[in-house]
């Protein structure tokens, strides 16, 4: 499995032609306290770049954007009930949702996990 980050800090994992998406502690620090997180429906087209989901914090609301294009498989259903589960595991039980990947090749312009730490060592 692979993972790699956006400059808008969502992180993706990827298995196979599988990604499971979410955002990063570095986000999850940024934005404090969240209190909603709206997932995309299973079957959704998205396409990179695409606004993939909404995180709202008791200090802002942000957009989640697509790191990759492909078709939704799920999304953490766990986060209606429990939003916090972003700021208490953003990288692992926190995930937004799964995705099928239409073009993996997409995935070549994102940031390694080296890489992403010394783009936020900058910020």
């Amino acid at each position: 499995m692979s993972r790699y980050f956006t400059e808008d800090h969502e992180w993706i994992d990827v298995d196979g032609d599988i990604g499971t998406v979410g955002i990063s502690d570095y986000a999850q620090s940024q934005l404090g306290d969240i209190v909603f997180v709206d997932v995309p429906e299973e079957g959704k087209e998205l396409t990179k770049g695409d606004e993939a989901a909404v995180v709202e914090s008791v200090k802002a609301a942000s957009d989640v954007y697509a790191p990759a294009s492909g078709t939704v498989l799920e999304g953490n259903d766990d986060l209606a009930d429990t939003p916090g589960l972003v700021n208490e595991d953003p990288e692992g039980d926190g995930w937004f949702y799964k995705i099928t990947l239409s073009d993996p090749s997409e995935l070549e312009s994102l940031m390694d996990e080296t890489a992403y730490a010394a783009f936020v060592a900058k910020l």
